[in-house]
């Protein structure tokens, strides 16, 4: 990265921002969280030279929620998005985060020029939302080659061929060329090779990922505990081994396209005056618990580790210390008060928006050490996430996950012992020696929720809002039929 060019210090306040959000990419495929095989040197770079961010969550493990919650900075019960939304089926009619004020109109209001390649599933693709200068997206974008689906620029339809993240990190060039060099740019790309299926990725790293034994990837059964499965990993071996392959090949092309954008940062000697960002909508599992996908991939929806975590990796040198680790729970709707708080923008204004949850990271990451402890200590120590008719509360040590009424019926309530059981396959609800916990542990979550859920957007309402697709996990039959 960067080619050889002499460093040149930052000479702006407020930094360019560029944020590579993909999809489906669990925390535990690359190499900066400890995969063995996966080649992914963008990945290493951006975590040599800025922040790891050691226990990143999803607000939502499912796409559309989640990445409502990076655009708006607000938890699901409050923006309203419960689940992926079908943009061309029968979820055509839901009003995604229409109305909300997102990153980009709050960054364009401070003089950023904005754009948008790649993924945006939250409704409305075939033409820009506000906030956006430029506009680069399809429906869904769950293929790894186009074709599948159509791409629209502005209102304009686009037919083009062959796979995805090289021409999302052409088009991304393209912006960063023909940029107006005297404002601060916000581009926003959003590979989706990582989702399923999982095909079609260049044969020169699905052949290289051919021949691993895959140690980071359990062979495991799935758990009575996690309910009903509706996503089944391969069980025939040859079938295992090509998926995971070519999941692994994603990550690579997804790595290799974001070097391009970085190398192109690098030609114009901006790198030193870009945050940049590299993170995920959810986690994914390959085999973990048994079970493939994410949070949809049971009936009842789970929260399991590998659907919550995701990778945030974060860069700008000169006010991000380099390669440091940092253990404090973060997800996106912290990244929107980190990236607003860069910008300039009023953080106190901001979070006065019922939902907003976030904090701005910045005084984590900065160069001072003590700033560094001072803002550690005063970060919280849970995380939290919903989907739809159920929500999570995780602590260092436990992790509860309170389900309510749905149209499919009331399925138990789960809590787990994450330091005696990582797997979480022993759910101790109901279990008097944990009584105590799961009843403060309870009220702590929906204290949470009573304070910052929208009472009309909540997801404990599903039954009476819009509907995002045919297959919402709440009106899934529990029984398979």
């Amino acid at each position: 990265m960067g080619r050889g060019r002499k460093k040149v210090e930052s000479k702006v306040a407020r930094p360019n921002i560029l944020v590579f959000l993909s999809d489906d990419h669990g925390q535990w495929a690359s190499r900066p969280y400890g995969n063995r095989e996966l080649v992914t040197p963008t990945l290493d770079y951006l975590a040599r030279t800025g922040a790891r961010m050691e226990n990143a969550f999803t607000p939502c493990p499912v796409c559309s929620p989640a990445r409502a919650s990076f655009h708006t900075g607000r938890i699901p019960s409050a923006h309203g998005i419960h689940d992926h939304i079908g943009e061309q089926s029968v979820g055509a009619g839901h009003p995604g985060i229409t109305g909300q004020t997102s990153l980009a109109e709050v960054l364009q209001g401070q003089g950023y020029q904005t754009g948008l390649v790649g993924k945006w599933h939250l409704n409305h693709y075939r033409q820009a939302p506000p906030g956006w200068d430029t506009w680069f997206s399809n429906a869904t974008g769950t293929n790894a080659r186009f074709g599948a689906q159509p791409f629209y620029e502005g209102s304009h339809r686009v037919e083009l061929h062959g796979n995805q993240a090289h021409h999302l990190a052409d088009r991304a060039v393209r912006f960063l060329r023909e940029r107006d060099r005297e404002r601060p740019f916000y581009l926003f790309v959003g590979f989706t090779n990582t989702h399923t299926p999982h095909e079609g990725e260049p044969e020169r790293w699905v052949q290289r990922y051919r021949e691993c034994s895959f140690p980071d990837l359990p062979d495991v059964r799935p758990s009575r505990a996690h309910g009903r499965l509706r996503f089944h990993y391969p069980s025939d071996p040859t079938e295992r081994r090509e998926a995971n392959a070519q999941y692994y090949a994603a990550v690579s092309v997804i790595d290799e396209m974001a070097g391009r954008v970085l190398d192109e940062l690098a030609d114009h000697q901006a790198e030193r005056d870009t945050l940049v960002v590299y993170t995920s909508d959810h986690g994914h599992m390959n085999g973990h618990h048994g079970l493939h996908t994410k949070g949809n991939a049971t009936t009842p929806q789970n929260f399991l580790e590998e659907s919550i975590r995701v990778p945030c990796l974060l860069s700008w040198p000169g006010r991000i210390r380099a390669a440091t680790v940092h253990p404090q729970p973060v997800d996106h709707c912290d990244l929107f008060m980190t990236l607003a708080d860069a910008a300039g923008c009023d953080c106190a204004e901001l979070a006065g928006t019922r939902g907003r949850t976030g904090r701005s990271c910045l005084p984590l990451l900065s160069r001072s050490p003590g700033a560094d402890a001072t803002a550690a200590g005063a970060w919280r120590d849970t995380q939290f996430c919903d989907y739809g008719n159920a929500r999570m509360i995780r602590t260092d040590r436990y992790k509860l996950i309170k389900r309510y009424p749905g149209p499919n019926g009331h399925f138990a309530d789960e809590l787990y012992d994450l330091s005696e059981d990582p797997d979480e396959e022993h759910n101790r609800h109901g279990d008097p020696a944990c009584a105590a916990t799961a009843a403060e542990l309870t009220a702590c979550l929906e204290a949470h929720f009573a304070r910052h859920e929208d009472p009309v957007r909540s997801g404990l309402r599903v039954a009476a809002l819009p509907i995002h697709n045919a297959h919402e996990p709440w009106r899934v039959d529990p029984t398979g039929r």
